[in-house]
């Protein structure tokens, strides 16, 4: 193979530098406006793609994979190994080792998600591949498409969306794909691949990511479908598969958004609606040899469904909301911080919500309706004097406390020994009196309504 007769020189960080006709032909093709690279073994294997490719994996971090190696090991097992791997590489004979398997609770709270995490030497070796894939494959995926995409985001799905409400299109056929990542049929999605990929070394490294085994529980598991999220091909991968489905849709004429395996068609009726669900079953279940998940998939209004955590209202003139099962979700979250802040100061409590509640309202940023954001500080803040509260445990001590933060000794003794259980008191004047507003943001809360007017005032 070319790859191995090519003299390399090794850098400090163990990667080869390229040398030889291969890199000067590739080289020369870039100085020529309009070339594009070729999607070679050669170009996965340029010093340049490998250390960005370090550079990513390193700032990623992450677990270890079933042999235990670190991120931090990486570097020196490259110093001492990387020229035997290249070489395999370029022979087309490295075969990756198996993903650990490790299931993470759906945010739902119904079902897990299986994730598998491979090796850092494979997580390498994929970044590679797909910094030299995504530009050339990116560049033709439908318009419609927002997920794993460079420059797209949730948050321009989610407008896109909305916009197709606005023109009138206000039913939606709302797909959800069962088991879309543990279903992922690998010989289709190797065809798909081999209409663009002209290098059968990298073809057959890509089916070797996707049949590598999973590791659970001490034993190994052959793989004959899917492709486990946690690699940094998965994404990719799922969009090679899926633009099909996008392209079918603009092929029809119909409105679509798709984020990942969350797609939803946007129609004028719910007869309309119900001609395309039945029709993209058919579609999906012979071209791509997918299923629907008929209990999460729906013909429906917008604003009684939810889209990457958003909703809609039901006026012409719609604007976005924060979805009634987004808002759920945010605060079990809260409840199980506050849990966890029992035995802590109030602020050490608020410093670790801090990130949660910049993160929900960087999110959520969008949101057009600001009730629910008032609506959760008040809540949040009740929840915080009920902490208090209880961590105040005794009459006495709260009698002396609540006189400490300027409560008058009568009314103090009698607010203490009321009889009501936390969360009453957390929400009567008393508290209220003792931990007014103010005095929780001096002690580091963020308020989700001051938040978003900042962020909204900042787009």
């Amino acid at each position: 193979m070319t790859g191995m007769s090519r003299r390399t020189a090794k850098g400090g960080d163990g990667i080869a530098r390229d040398s030889g006709p291969v890199s000067q032909t590739v080289a020369a093709s870039k100085a020529i406006p309009g070339t594009e690279p070729t999607m070679t073994m050669e170009e996965v294997l340029r010093r340049e793609n490998l250390l960005r490719a370090y550079q990513r994996v390193k700032s990623n971090g992450g677990s270890p994979g079933v042999d235990g190696m670190t991120v931090a090991e990486l570097g020196g097992y490259l110093v001492a190994h990387w020229e035997a791997i290249r070489e395999e590489l370029s022979a087309g004979t490295y075969r990756p080792q198996p993903v650990r398997l490790v299931e993470i609770p759906k945010p739902s709270g119904r079902g897990v998600r299986r994730l598998g995490i491979p090796t850092v030497l494979d997580r390498l070796i994929q970044q590679a591949i797909l910094q030299v894939l995504q530009p050339t494959f990116d560049a033709t995926f439908s318009d419609a498409s927002y997920g794993f995409r460079p420059g797209r985001s949730a948050l321009q799905a989610v407008e896109r969306a909305r916009g197709h409400v606005r023109d009138g299109y206000r039913w939606v056929v709302d797909l959800d794909l069962e088991n879309f990542f543990d279903r992922v049929n690998h010989d289709v999605l190797m065809s798909r691949l081999a209409r663009r990929i002209e290098d059968r070394r990298l073809l057959r490294l890509i089916r070797r990511y996707l049949r590598a085994g999973l590791f659970e529980g001490g034993l190994v598991t052959q793989r004959a479908q899917g492709t486990p999220q946690g690699g940094p091909l998965s994404p990719l991968l799922s969009n090679v598969l899926l633009d099909e489905l996008d392209r079918e849709l603009e092929q029809r004429g119909h409105r679509s958004v798709r984020y990942a395996d969350d797609c939803n068609v946007y129609v004028r009726s719910r007869r309309a609606g119900e001609r395309v669900m039945a029709s993209l079953e058919r579609f999906l279940r012979e071209r791509l040899r997918l299923s629907v998940n008929q209990e999460k998939s729906a013909v429906d209004r917008p604003w009684k469904r939810k889209f990457l955590g958003y909703s809609t209202t039901v006026h012409r003139e719609t604007r976005l909301r924060v979805a009634p099962e987004s808002v759920r979700r945010f605060r079990e979250k809260v409840r199980e911080h506050l849990r966890r802040g029992r035995g802590r100061s109030l602020q050490r409590t608020l410093r670790e919500l801090e990130p949660l509640l910049r993160g929900w309202s960087q999110y959520f940023r969008a949101a057009e309706t600001k009730g629910v954001f008032e609506t959760l500080d008040q809540w949040i803040r009740r929840r915080l004097r009920c902490l208090v509260w209880r961590q105040w445990k005794r009459p006495q001590t709260r009698a002396k406390k609540l006189q400490a933060l300027g409560l008058a000794p009568e009314r103090a003794y009698r607010s203490a020994y009321n009889g009501r259980g936390p969360w009453w008191n957390a929400r009567a004047s008393h508290m209220n009196h003792a931990l007014p507003v103010r005095y929780l943001h001096q002690q580091g809360l963020v308020s989700l309504l001051a938040e978003h007017r900042r962020l909204v005032r900042l787009t």
